[in-house]
């Protein structure tokens, strides 16, 4: 054996040596930190949410796509939410309002009332392409409150959409909270955002109060701490994961992980489930949740297989 080869293998065993030595050393130091499971998850799962209220049958975020969803006996609504110019919650998801009424413009530079006027139904097309919809009673802006008022027995689950650094973003977190707190439904609700810096804005007012998603940071922590041989240095923060099933090729949807996080009390959830197949083999591998734009679909799947 060559000197070069040997010097290799010297070096390949010290570097091992230290990786080995640091998974013993902060084995030994760590200790594993299990989330308590709050009251929003000790229902029987797994739970069904109507993605923006069930937007493969009705208009998105409005009361006919939460009515038509509650027919379906989901467990609650998927909801995005916004500020408007005047300050007020409102379950929407896009920054302007084109693409689903007959207006234009941002939602934050509008009233409520300007909301009130337009027709949300106005671009929603059913299976044979007609609008029946448009100009309905049913296809009108939400707010939050009303959303939860209205629909007692269901779970919400809110998605904070306007960015950190908007001025809408800014205000949001505290808005948000003292809605939650003046309606007293902090076991009902949910809060989560792409953005991690809304979800820890939020915590500082909510502390533990109130059960909370991960952003795409602790998603990717997570997933990087279940890859390595380190899984016990990771101590999450949030109560769920809503992700999809894979992201940049990366499979979210592996057994493992599930298995990873469920044992750190962590609930996973996977959006957006739309066919029957699909939803049957997450839950199968211990999907706690499911979010869908077609509750029918779950209905059948669940009535059916479980």
């Amino acid at each position: 054996m060559n000197k070069c080869f040997k010097g290799f293998l010297t070096a390949v065993g010290v570097a091992g040596g230290v990786i080995g030595g640091l998974w013993v050393g902060t084995k030994l130091m760590s200790e594993t930190k299990i989330r308590d499971i709050k009251p929003y998850f000790r229902h029987r799962s797994p739970y069904v949410f109507a993605h923006r209220g069930g937007m493969g049958l009705a208009p998105e975020h409005t009361v006919a796509a939460f009515d038509k969803a509650s027919e379906f006996n989901v467990d609650g609504f998927e909801v995005d939410v916004r500020m408007t110019k005047d300050e007020e919650i409102v379950v929407f998801h896009d920054a302007y309002v084109d693409r689903t009424s007959n207006g234009a413009g941002r939602v934050s530079n509008m009233t409520l009332d300007e909301l009130r006027a337009l027709d949300f139904g106005y671009h929603f097309r059913d299976v044979e392409g007609n609008h029946p919809f448009r100009e309905s009673e049913d296809a009108k802006i939400v707010t939050l409150k009303e959303l939860i008022r209205k629909y007692p027995d269901k779970l919400i689950n809110i998605d904070i959409k306007d960015a950190p650094e908007s001025y809408e973003g800014s205000l949001m977190p505290s808005l948000l909270y003292r809605l939650i707190t003046e309606l007293d439904v902090m076991d009902r609700v949910l809060v989560t955002s792409f953005h991690d810096e809304q979800i820890e804005r939020f915590r500082l007012y909510s502390g533990d109060d109130v059960a909370l998603g991960a952003g795409e940071d602790q998603v990717r922590n997570a997933y990087l701490a279940y890859s390595s041989c380190f899984k016990h240095l990771y101590t999450p923060k949030a109560d769920t994961f809503q992700i999809p099933p894979r992201y940049n090729n990366i499979p979210l949807d592996r057994e493992g992980f599930i298995d990873y996080l469920q044992s750190l009390n962590v609930a996973v959830g996977y959006w957006v489930i739309n066919e029957m197949d699909e939803m049957d083999s997450l839950i199968q591998k211990g999907a706690h949740s499911i979010v869908t734009d077609f509750p029918d679909i779950s209905h059948h799947l669940l009535n059916e297989r479980y």
